[in-house]
């Protein structure tokens, strides 16, 4: 707890703390795994990736300064592209 000019009393949120209010309401919802702070950031980019937002918009709502950062991210929608072109790319369509 630190004091504001005013002498009023705040109080920080720590990182452990977020990480123990994450943890606690995973639990709450059902999760099996144990989630971190990190987790959700990861799955927030990934989700906008998958939905097809760009590279760079990305960037900007995580804070990434180097757009490499970024792309770590692309490594599960790059997953999801194989798979995609695996089911569909080379098959012989049946003729009717």
């Amino acid at each position: 707890m630190s004091l504001t000019k005013k002498g009023r009393a705040t109080h920080r949120i720590t990182p452990r703390a977020v990480e123990r209010l994450v943890n606690h309401w995973a639990k709450a919802a059902g999760i099996p795994k144990k989630v971190h702070p990190h987790l959700i950031r990861h799955q927030f980019a990934t989700d906008l990736l998958i939905n097809g937002a760009d590279l760079r918009s990305v960037q900007i709502l995580l804070g990434h300064s180097n757009i490499s950062t970024t792309q770590i991210y692309t490594h599960l929608t790059n997953k999801e592209l194989r798979e995609v072109h695996k089911a569909f790319h080379g098959r012989r369509r049946k003729e009717k």
